[in-house]
Protein backbone atom coordinates (compact mmCIF):
# COMPACT_ATOMS: atom_id res chain seq x y z
CA UNK A 1 0.00 0.00 0.00
CA UNK A 2 2.57 2.55 0.75
CA UNK A 3 4.60 1.76 -2.22
CA UNK A 4 1.17 2.61 -4.37
CA UNK A 5 1.02 5.76 -2.55
CA UNK A 6 4.57 6.54 -3.44
CA UNK A 7 4.23 5.81 -7.21
CA UNK A 8 1.36 7.92 -6.90
CA UNK A 9 3.29 11.03 -5.37
CA UNK A 10 5.76 10.17 -7.85
CA UNK A 11 3.49 10.71 -10.34
CA UNK A 12 2.08 13.73 -8.84
CA UNK A 13 4.73 15.61 -7.82
CA UNK A 14 6.42 15.11 -11.75
CA UNK A 15 3.50 15.95 -13.01
CA UNK A 16 3.63 19.33 -11.58
CA UNK A 17 7.36 19.82 -12.52
CA UNK A 18 6.42 18.87 -16.36
CA UNK A 19 3.38 21.45 -16.00
CA UNK A 20 5.64 24.07 -14.61
CA UNK A 21 8.47 23.82 -17.03
CA UNK A 22 5.60 23.79 -20.02
CA UNK A 23 4.29 26.97 -18.55
CA UNK A 24 7.55 28.40 -18.16
CA UNK A 25 8.73 27.17 -21.62
CA UNK A 26 5.31 28.85 -23.43
CA UNK A 27 6.02 32.24 -21.58
CA UNK A 28 9.72 32.66 -22.83
CA UNK A 29 8.97 30.62 -25.83
CA UNK A 30 10.49 33.89 -28.32
CA UNK A 31 13.52 33.43 -25.95
CA UNK A 32 14.49 30.15 -26.17
CA UNK A 33 15.64 29.61 -29.64
CA UNK A 34 18.03 32.90 -29.39
CA UNK A 35 20.35 30.97 -26.43
CA UNK A 36 23.18 29.19 -28.08
CA UNK A 37 23.43 25.79 -29.51
CA UNK A 38 22.53 23.90 -32.88
CA UNK A 39 19.32 22.25 -32.72
CA UNK A 40 20.29 19.21 -34.18
CA UNK A 41 23.08 18.80 -31.74
CA UNK A 42 21.32 19.18 -29.19
CA UNK A 43 18.94 16.76 -30.08
CA UNK A 44 21.41 13.99 -30.84
CA UNK A 45 23.36 15.09 -27.22
CA UNK A 46 20.21 14.52 -25.39
CA UNK A 47 19.52 11.33 -26.71
CA UNK A 48 22.98 9.94 -26.43
CA UNK A 49 23.44 11.45 -22.93
CA UNK A 50 20.58 9.36 -21.29
CA UNK A 51 21.52 6.26 -23.27
CA UNK A 52 24.64 6.69 -21.24
CA UNK A 53 22.95 7.56 -18.03
CA UNK A 54 20.35 4.50 -17.95
CA UNK A 55 23.89 2.95 -18.01
CA UNK A 56 25.18 3.82 -15.22
CA UNK A 57 27.32 6.82 -16.81
CA UNK A 58 27.01 10.13 -14.85
CA UNK A 59 24.28 12.27 -16.94
CA UNK A 60 25.97 15.32 -14.72
CA UNK A 61 29.61 14.33 -15.52
CA UNK A 62 29.41 14.24 -19.08
CA UNK A 63 27.27 17.11 -19.19
CA UNK A 64 29.85 19.56 -16.99
CA UNK A 65 32.58 18.49 -19.05
CA UNK A 66 30.38 19.21 -22.40
CA UNK A 67 28.50 22.59 -21.90
CA UNK A 68 31.90 24.73 -20.99
CA UNK A 69 33.23 24.00 -24.53
CA UNK A 70 29.93 24.45 -26.47
CA UNK A 71 29.10 27.47 -24.54
CA UNK A 72 25.15 26.24 -24.41
CA UNK A 73 24.90 26.57 -20.13
CA UNK A 74 26.64 29.30 -18.45
CA UNK A 75 28.29 28.54 -15.29
CA UNK A 76 25.42 30.33 -12.88
CA UNK A 77 22.75 28.54 -14.95
CA UNK A 78 25.20 25.16 -14.62
CA UNK A 79 23.12 23.50 -11.33
CA UNK A 80 19.61 24.30 -12.83
CA UNK A 81 20.15 23.63 -16.01
CA UNK A 82 21.68 19.82 -14.84
CA UNK A 83 18.96 19.16 -12.69
CA UNK A 84 16.01 19.89 -14.86
CA UNK A 85 17.34 18.26 -17.85
CA UNK A 86 17.16 15.36 -16.03
CA UNK A 87 14.25 15.37 -13.90
CA UNK A 88 11.74 14.07 -16.30
CA UNK A 89 14.68 10.98 -17.28
CA UNK A 90 14.66 10.56 -13.27
CA UNK A 91 11.18 9.91 -13.05
CA UNK A 92 10.93 6.91 -15.34
CA UNK A 93 13.59 5.20 -13.65
CA UNK A 94 12.38 5.57 -10.48
CA UNK A 95 8.24 4.43 -11.64
CA UNK A 96 10.47 1.10 -12.66
CA UNK A 97 12.91 0.83 -9.95
CA UNK A 98 10.38 1.86 -6.93
CA UNK A 99 7.74 -1.03 -7.06
CA UNK A 100 10.32 -3.72 -8.48
CA UNK A 101 12.57 -4.67 -5.76
CA UNK A 102 11.24 -5.39 -1.86
CA UNK A 103 12.95 -3.19 0.61
CA UNK A 104 11.30 -2.14 4.22
CA UNK A 105 9.68 0.71 3.93
CA UNK A 106 10.53 3.05 6.24
CA UNK A 107 14.20 2.29 4.92
CA UNK A 108 12.91 3.89 1.73
CA UNK A 109 10.86 6.26 2.78
CA UNK A 110 13.38 8.36 5.43
CA UNK A 111 16.11 9.01 2.89
CA UNK A 112 13.55 10.42 0.13
CA UNK A 113 11.85 12.28 2.40
CA UNK A 114 15.14 14.13 3.73
CA UNK A 115 16.82 14.07 0.33
CA UNK A 116 13.29 16.41 -0.97
CA UNK A 117 14.14 18.63 2.14
CA UNK A 118 17.64 18.63 0.75
CA UNK A 119 16.80 19.27 -2.35
CA UNK A 120 14.13 22.08 -1.61
CA UNK A 121 15.92 24.26 0.62
CA UNK A 122 19.14 24.66 -1.18
CA UNK A 123 18.39 26.39 -4.63
CA UNK A 124 17.87 29.35 -3.25
CA UNK A 125 21.52 29.71 -2.04
CA UNK A 126 23.01 28.03 -4.94
CA UNK A 127 21.52 31.03 -7.35
CA UNK A 128 23.67 33.17 -5.30
CA UNK A 129 27.21 31.99 -5.60
CA UNK A 130 29.84 33.83 -7.37
CA UNK A 131 30.55 31.96 -10.72
CA UNK A 132 33.72 30.76 -9.91
CA UNK A 133 33.01 29.34 -6.64
CA UNK A 134 29.68 26.92 -8.95
CA UNK A 135 32.52 25.94 -11.16
CA UNK A 136 34.89 25.17 -7.80
CA UNK A 137 32.65 22.99 -6.39
CA UNK A 138 31.13 21.31 -9.95
CA UNK A 139 34.99 21.04 -11.00
CA UNK A 140 35.01 18.76 -7.11
CA UNK A 141 31.54 17.08 -8.19
CA UNK A 142 34.00 15.86 -11.62
CA UNK A 143 36.48 14.82 -9.42
CA UNK A 144 34.46 12.81 -6.80
CA UNK A 145 32.60 11.18 -10.17
CA UNK A 146 36.01 9.74 -11.31
CA UNK A 147 36.78 8.52 -7.97
CA UNK A 148 33.74 6.78 -7.56
CA UNK A 149 34.12 5.33 -11.42
CA UNK A 150 37.79 4.42 -10.52
CA UNK A 151 36.71 3.00 -6.94
CA UNK A 152 34.57 0.76 -8.34
CA UNK A 153 37.04 -0.44 -10.99
CA UNK A 154 39.54 -1.75 -8.69
CA UNK A 155 36.94 -2.90 -6.25
CA UNK A 156 37.39 -0.56 -3.89
CA UNK A 157 33.71 0.34 -3.24
CA UNK A 158 32.22 -1.37 -0.30
CA UNK A 159 30.33 -4.46 -1.26
CA UNK A 160 26.97 -4.34 0.90
CA UNK A 161 25.55 -6.59 2.84
CA UNK A 162 22.85 -8.88 3.12
CA UNK A 163 20.19 -6.34 5.20
CA UNK A 164 16.93 -4.94 3.52
CA UNK A 165 16.08 -2.86 6.55
CA UNK A 166 17.91 -0.06 9.09
CA UNK A 167 17.27 1.15 12.37
CA UNK A 168 18.76 3.18 15.02
CA UNK A 169 22.18 5.03 14.11
CA UNK A 170 22.20 3.38 10.34
CA UNK A 171 18.96 4.96 9.89
CA UNK A 172 19.79 8.30 11.59
CA UNK A 173 23.28 8.42 9.36
CA UNK A 174 21.28 7.41 5.76
CA UNK A 175 18.69 10.36 6.60
CA UNK A 176 21.68 13.19 7.02
CA UNK A 177 23.82 12.21 4.16
CA UNK A 178 20.73 11.63 2.32
CA UNK A 179 19.89 15.71 3.00
CA UNK A 180 23.50 16.50 1.93
CA UNK A 181 23.21 14.79 -0.88
CA UNK A 182 20.13 16.27 -1.75
CA UNK A 183 21.04 19.49 -1.61
CA UNK A 184 24.74 18.82 -3.43
CA UNK A 185 22.88 17.53 -6.09
CA UNK A 186 21.81 21.36 -6.84
CA UNK A 187 25.01 22.56 -6.66
CA UNK A 188 26.01 19.58 -9.51
CA UNK A 189 27.39 16.44 -7.67
CA UNK A 190 25.51 13.90 -8.36
CA UNK A 191 23.77 12.64 -6.08
CA UNK A 192 23.71 8.36 -7.25
CA UNK A 193 27.14 7.37 -6.57
CA UNK A 194 26.90 9.30 -3.33
CA UNK A 195 23.73 7.91 -2.21
CA UNK A 196 25.33 3.60 -3.46
CA UNK A 197 28.53 4.54 -1.65
CA UNK A 198 26.29 5.55 1.71
CA UNK A 199 23.94 2.03 0.92
CA UNK A 200 26.24 -0.05 0.60
CA UNK A 201 28.83 1.17 3.75
CA UNK A 202 25.81 0.93 6.16
CA UNK A 203 25.57 -3.02 4.97
CA UNK A 204 22.11 -2.96 3.15
CA UNK A 205 22.10 -5.41 0.23
CA UNK A 206 23.39 -4.07 -3.14
CA UNK A 207 19.85 -4.44 -4.48
CA UNK A 208 18.18 -2.06 -2.04
CA UNK A 209 20.86 0.76 -3.23
CA UNK A 210 18.55 1.25 -7.14
CA UNK A 211 14.81 2.22 -5.07
CA UNK A 212 16.52 4.33 -3.08
CA UNK A 213 18.59 5.98 -5.16
CA UNK A 214 15.87 6.47 -7.91
CA UNK A 215 12.96 7.27 -5.57
CA UNK A 216 15.71 9.71 -3.70
CA UNK A 217 16.30 11.31 -7.26
CA UNK A 218 12.70 10.58 -8.53
CA UNK A 219 10.84 13.10 -5.75
CA UNK A 220 14.27 15.51 -4.84
CA UNK A 221 14.82 16.89 -8.40
CA UNK A 222 11.57 17.90 -9.61
CA UNK A 223 11.29 19.38 -6.25
CA UNK A 224 14.74 21.47 -6.31
CA UNK A 225 14.04 22.07 -10.51
CA UNK A 226 10.44 23.73 -9.73
CA UNK A 227 12.66 26.16 -7.80
CA UNK A 228 15.45 26.61 -10.32
CA UNK A 229 12.45 27.57 -12.53
CA UNK A 230 11.02 29.72 -9.99
CA UNK A 231 14.13 31.56 -9.96
CA UNK A 232 15.02 31.99 -13.44
CA UNK A 233 18.28 29.78 -13.27
CA UNK A 234 18.46 27.50 -15.54
CA UNK A 235 19.16 27.27 -19.69
CA UNK A 236 15.85 26.62 -21.23
CA UNK A 237 16.92 25.38 -24.92
CA UNK A 238 19.10 22.55 -23.77
CA UNK A 239 16.67 21.92 -21.13
CA UNK A 240 13.35 21.71 -23.90
CA UNK A 241 15.67 19.05 -26.42
CA UNK A 242 16.91 16.59 -23.47
CA UNK A 243 13.37 16.77 -21.75
CA UNK A 244 12.13 15.61 -25.06
CA UNK A 245 14.87 13.22 -26.12
CA UNK A 246 15.75 11.81 -22.49
CA UNK A 247 13.27 9.33 -22.70
CA UNK A 248 13.81 7.71 -26.10
CA UNK A 249 17.62 7.24 -24.96
CA UNK A 250 16.32 5.22 -21.72
CA UNK A 251 13.99 3.76 -23.80
CA UNK A 252 16.56 2.61 -26.08
CA UNK A 253 19.08 1.77 -23.24
CA UNK A 254 16.30 -0.39 -21.71
CA UNK A 255 15.31 -1.95 -24.77
CA UNK A 256 17.61 -2.21 -27.19
CA UNK A 257 21.06 -1.72 -26.14
CA UNK A 258 22.62 -5.51 -25.20
CA UNK A 259 26.43 -5.46 -25.67
CA UNK A 260 27.73 -2.01 -25.43
CA UNK A 261 31.18 -2.15 -24.18
CA UNK A 262 30.28 -0.21 -21.31
CA UNK A 263 33.90 -0.47 -19.12
CA UNK A 264 35.75 0.83 -22.11
CA UNK A 265 33.31 4.00 -22.18
CA UNK A 266 33.70 4.79 -18.08
CA UNK A 267 37.72 4.52 -18.80
CA UNK A 268 37.26 7.26 -21.71
CA UNK A 269 34.40 9.08 -19.26
CA UNK A 270 37.51 9.01 -16.07
CA UNK A 271 39.20 10.91 -18.91
CA UNK A 272 36.79 13.23 -19.81
CA UNK A 273 35.61 14.35 -16.46
CA UNK A 274 39.48 15.09 -15.02
CA UNK A 275 40.72 16.96 -17.91
CA UNK A 276 37.31 18.63 -17.38
CA UNK A 277 37.57 18.92 -13.62
CA UNK A 278 41.20 20.17 -14.60
CA UNK A 279 40.21 22.80 -16.57
CA UNK A 280 37.49 24.32 -14.34
CA UNK A 281 39.29 25.06 -11.49
CA UNK A 282 41.79 26.51 -13.88
CA UNK A 283 39.19 28.81 -15.63
CA UNK A 284 37.77 29.35 -12.05
CA UNK A 285 41.08 30.78 -11.21
CA UNK A 286 41.50 32.41 -14.37
CA UNK A 287 37.86 34.40 -13.28
CA UNK A 288 39.40 35.98 -9.93
CA UNK A 289 42.75 36.66 -11.37
CA UNK A 290 40.85 38.83 -13.97
CA UNK A 291 38.50 40.31 -11.92
CA UNK A 292 41.47 41.71 -9.48
CA UNK A 293 43.60 42.72 -12.17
Amino acid sequence: MVVVVLLGLLVLVNGTFAVKLVQDMATHRTEIFKEPGNNIAMSIYSFFLFLASTLGISDFAISMAVYPKTHWVSAKKMPGTLNIQCTISAAVMALAFVHSIKLDVITLVVPIVCQVLGSYLSPRYVVKLPAKTIKRVMAFGLFLAAAFILAGKFGLMPSGGNATSLRGWKLVVLGVTNFMWGALNNIGIGSYSTTMATVYALGLNPVAAFPIMMGSSGFSVPVGSMQFIKLDAYARKISLFSSIFCVLGVLVAVFVVKSLDIATIQWVVVVVIIYSAISMLHDSFKTTETQTA
